[in-house]
């Protein structure tokens, strides 16, 4: 897979994943027209369609377009098949997933691409292990958050000791 875009139906980017180098200028380019491309086809057209030397392969699930951008001699019915075990681990995650889900929590939508595909590959085919492995990270999150509020408060108190002292 040469990259992965999540656009709302109005054209609006939400989560891009690029797994070939390629310059700023050049990914903007692309993503503005893939996203007029795929947005001008009509619901009832193939989810797959051939873009300069790419395959583009596509899916709409509410109010987001899935796309990715895979190689001649990749299968397309695999990716989408990536693109759906994708929707199912945000859908476990966020319960439900939309679009709101992916604007506020995008770290997250990207935190589980990354669990997911690694390189533009399956990196996990398990969604229990994806899952466990997100969990044990929001875990670990959460614990340093919590550090770093006793160690803040624990600074806090040392300060006002030595106050006291002087």
């Amino acid at each position: 897979m040469q990259f992965m875009l999540l656009f709302s139906r109005q054209g609006k980017l939400r989560l891009q994943k690029w797994y070939v180098p390629l310059s700023d200028k050049e990914k903007k380019k692309i993503t503005r027209e893939l996203v007029q491309t795929v947005l001008a086809r009509k619901p009832k057209m193939c989810s797959f369609l051939e873009w300069r030397d790419l395959k583009i392969v596509y899916k709409r699930y509410a109010s987001l377009y899935f796309c990715c951008a895979i190689e001649d001699q990749d299968n397309e019915l695999i990716t989408l098949e990536i693109i759906h075990r994708y929707v199912e681990l945000l859908d476990k995650y966020f319960g439900s997933v939309c679009e709101l889900d992916i604007i506020f929590n995008f770290e997250k939508a990207y935190f589980i691409l990354d669990e997911f595909l690694l390189g533009g590959e399956v990196q996990e085919t398990s969604k229990k292990n994806v899952l466990k492995a997100i969990e044990q990270a929001d875990l670990l999150q959460e614990n340093m958050k919590d550090k770093g509020y006793h160690f803040i408060m624990q600074g806090i108190n040392d300060a006002h000791l030595q106050e006291k002292v002087e």
